[in-house]
This record gives structure tokens, C-alpha cells and sequence, in this order.
């Protein structure tokens, strides 16, 4: 169900921003045609009021599954918040294929033979 709601919700996103870009603005923008009298289907004032309230209903569709994935995610988050279950993985002990730190608060570093640093061979 969430998924089907999410595709939903981007779908509905990106119907909002060609609706949006098809608009005309006052200068003139990606907009529908500048003009041309009422010799169409529909004149320039129909199709500014059909695309208006095409992005009210996309945009208030839009709205209502944000608040359904919001109410759905709320669902099945757990009791807790963020920052309790952070506080116990930090407390937690290391996994074992994961390298413990030295309890003497040494370097994880390899040992460098006779005090040399370790630097990487020479490719000569």
C-alpha cells in the first residue's frame, strides 16, 4: 500500500510541475500560446481557468498523500525516538567481524620496523 501511495505522490508531483510550467506568466514563460483570439476550442481566459484549477486539484491531491505517507510512516516507526536508538548503538559492544579499539588507547596503525615511518615501497 505505501508503495503503490508513493508512486502515486511522485506522479502527482511531477503532474503539478508541467501544470505549473504550462501556465502563463506575466512574461511570457513556457506558457500556452501568446494570445490568438477565440477562433480555438478554448479562448486564453478558459484555459488559464482550466489550468488553474487543474493545479488546485493536483496540488490538493498532492497534499493529501504527504499527510497518507506521513500518517503511514508514523505507523510503523517505533515507540522510541531517533535519539534513544542512537544511545544504544553506542553503548552497544562492537559486532565480531568488526576490529575492536586497543584498551590502552594505542593507534590501530601497523607497527613500523626499526622506528622507520611507514611509507609505501618505491616503484623503481
Amino acid at each position: 500500500m505505501e508503495n503503490i501511495l508513493l508512486i502515486i505522490h511522485l506522479l502527482l508531483a511531477l503532474a503539478l510541475i508541467v501544470v505549473v510550467l504550462l501556465q502563463r506568466s506575466e512574461g511570457g514563460g513556457l506558457g500556452m500560446g501568446s494570445g490568438g483570439g477565440g477562433t480555438g476550442v478554448m479562448t486564453g481566459r478558459q484555459a488559464a481557468n482550466a489550468l488553474t484549477r487543474l493545479t488546485w486539484g493536483f496540488a490538493v491531491a498532492f497534499l493529501c498523500t504527504s499527510v497518507a505517507l506521513t500518517i503511514i510512516s508514523a505507523e510503523r516507526s517505533g515507540g522510541g525516538s531517533v535519539l534513544d536508538r542512537l544511545g544504544s548503538d553506542l553503548t552497544a559492544p562492537p559486532a565480531a567481524n568488526e576490529p575492536a579499539l586497543p584498551a590502552d588507547g594505542g593507534s590501530l596503525l601497523p607497527p613500523s620496523v626499526g622506528g622507520a615511518p611507514a611509507t609505501p615501497p618505491r616503484a623503481d
